[in-house]
């Protein structure tokens, strides 16, 4: 079998994509100068949140993941960041391809949330490789990429920052249930505001008992607060 390894050798954000995206450019080495036809990839990212250190502010905003950070030591588990899958072109020995990484701000997911509450620094992944790989010299061997593959990179929290800010400048992004978001609407209509921003700047405004059949009844009913 063809041994193969892998490294990742840098990241950028991807500025023409249509949604955030992360391009990660891959090295691929096959053993012995080894001809490869093709190579069906399939890549499983996740963060290793316990291979780095964090300031005060960025325990603070991961306490709802992790729990207080006296019980870091058991709960700093890895995180599941994406899985993709990726066609490396006709190569022999090595080739440089992108990896491709589409990406969300939805906060609701774990990953988003521990990416967002960095400041500084790198992000600590784990790069797990699978796949078929077509081989020979004289016509096709198919193979399997083994399950042990992997690569560790780091990369840098500007990285995250940039793509979110191309795409989502200044904002943030949040999910609501539709039954909450009829009732925004309904609210933001009835008063005649301008925009979403006033409409929940309108709700806060009212503090934190609003009244009955009031939409931020349903934002608390939802979420499990007691305040805006």
């Amino acid at each position: 079998m063809t041994a193969f390894s892998f490294a990742c050798t840098g990241v950028r954000a991807d500025q023409y994509a249509a949604g955030p995206t992360l391009v990660f450019r891959l090295r691929v080495t096959a053993g012995d100068n080894a001809r490869v036809h093709a190579l069906a990839l399939r890549c499983q990212i996740r963060i290793e949140p316990a291979r780095r250190g964090y300031e005060p502010a960025e325990a603070d905003g991961l306490a709802d993941l992790f729990g207080e950070r006296s019980r870091w030591g058991s709960t700093l588990q890895p995180v599941q960041f994406a899985q993709v899958s990726v066609m490396v072109p006709s190569f022999t020995g090595e080739i440089e391809t992108d990896l491709v990484v589409p990406c969300t701000y939805d906060m609701d997911i774990a990953a988003t949330r521990y990416l967002t509450a960095l400041t500084d620094g790198e992000v600590p992944l784990l790069m797990l490789f699978s796949g078929t790989a077509f081989t020979g010299t004289g016509g096709f061997q198919v193979e399997p990429v083994p399950w042990d593959r992997e690569a560790a990179f780091r990369m840098p929290v500007t990285a995250w920052r940039e793509m979110v800010e191309q795409h989502f400048p200044g904002c943030g992004w949040i999910r609501l249930p539709r039954d909450t978001m009829d009732a925004l609407l309904a609210y933001r209509s009835r008063h005649a505001l301008p925009s979403w921003e006033a409409t929940v700047a309108a709700l806060l405004e009212m503090g934190a008992d609003p009244p009955a059949h009031h939409p931020l009844r349903a934002l608390t009913a939802t979420t499990g607060r007691t305040d805006p």
